[in-house]
């Protein structure tokens, strides 16, 4: 079976920046062991698989290791890969997932993705994360999927070094640090998520989706602009709307080609 393959970087408006994504449309979805060898061959932080449905198309995520319920990189990469080179006349896209309905439109050179916002709730520090993390965090908020420790400055949060092991034993499978912002950013983050075969992810959509409802009841505002410090570094514009999430970002195509499955 030959199969088109992309690879591109997310979040970012240059190259070898952002959060790289490989994206493959398929015929049908594979069975979930192929699918999974193939994320592992590709070994990046996701491969996502589209199917077209309809005027639509089904979406699944899977890192090296697993498949996760919700990805922003990989959708905003699929997005750009739809309307650049699948259906370049779109300007817009339903993806139906684990997550439910996600649409993403155009927006000038980018893209704007609508994904369900995951409150958090302030909780005890769990037992292993300061040691972690190495510094003891100012508060921690829990959602069903990560947890999110709240760090004095954004140079606390640039200069953390995690340690992957102990992060990995948390009873949560990713984990976030933020504080406020600096160089004109409302709030900075990094993630973690060695649970998942994702030491650190460059560019992270779905942490904002737990990101931005904090930051709203912290600043009072509902528009940000954000930045992911990681050592590719990613920039986020997120703006809460009820239970929703909007995410604004650029794709560069970086690969194009095909693979023998």
């Amino acid at each position: 079976m030959r199969t088109q393959l992309f690879q591109l970087d997310a979040f970012t408006t240059r190259r070898f920046a952002g959060n790289p994504a490989a994206v493959m449309p398929l015929e049908r979805f594979l069975d979930n062991e192929t699918l999974q060898a193939i994320a592992a061959e590709n070994n990046l932080a996701e491969t996502a698989y589209l199917v077209s449905d309809g005027a639509d198309y089904r979406l699944r995520w899977f890192t090296p290791t697993t498949e996760v319920p919700l990805c922003g990189h990989a959708t905003l990469a699929s997005a750009a890969v739809v309307m650049e080179r699948l259906e370049p006349a779109r300007t817009s896209v339903v993806f139906h997932s684990a997550s439910g309905p996600l649409t993403v439109k155009r927006s000038g050179a980018g893209y704007v993705m609508d994904f369900p916002a995951r409150p958090s709730l302030v909780v005890p520090a769990p037992p292993g994360l300061a040691e972690a993390i190495g510094i003891v965090p100012i508060e921690v908020f829990a959602s069903d999927f990560n947890y999110m420790a709240l760090l004095e400055s954004p140079a606390a949060v640039r200069k953390l070094a995690p340690d992957m092991a102990l992060v990995a034993r948390l009873d949560r499978p990713g984990l976030i640090v933020t504080a406020t912002g600096d160089e004109g950013y409302d709030f900075i983050s990094r993630y973690f998520a060695p649970a998942k075969g994702i030491p650190e992810d460059p560019a992270t959509g779905s942490s904002h989706c737990m990101l931005a409802p904090y930051w709203a009841a912290r600043l009072g505002k509902t528009d940000f602009r954000a930045y992911q410090a990681s050592l590719r570094g990613g920039e986020v514009l997120c703006r809460l709307a009820g239970d929703r999430v909007e995410l604004e970002g650029n794709c560069v195509f970086y690969l194009e080609g095909h693979a023998e499955i």
